[in-house]
């Protein structure tokens, strides 16, 4: 059984109202120093046997169609032992 998993951010030229909100209050909590927040979502998927390019396309397609929206979002799939 391996484990992949799918990061799913907002491209670049979106506004991520969320982040921006995360990131008004840090310094509110007494975090300094961070620029920037963007917040995304990360999938983890068991799969089940060997994760093979054939697998790894199957949950790329699943990423494109269903964990995230391509108009706005941007995903990487990667393979986490």
């Amino acid at each position: 059984m391996g484990r992949v998993v799918v990061d799913v951010m907002p491209k670049p030229e979106i506004l991520d109202p969320q982040g921006k909100a995360v990131a008004s209050a840090l310094p509110k909590l007494g975090f300094e120093g961070i620029a920037s927040v963007r917040q995304g979502k990360r999938f983890e998927l068991e799969v089940e046997g060997e994760v093979t390019e054939e697998r790894l396309a199957e949950v790329r397609r699943a990423a494109e169609t269903l964990l995230s929206n391509p108009v706005i979002e941007d995903f990487t799939v990667r393979v986490e032992a």
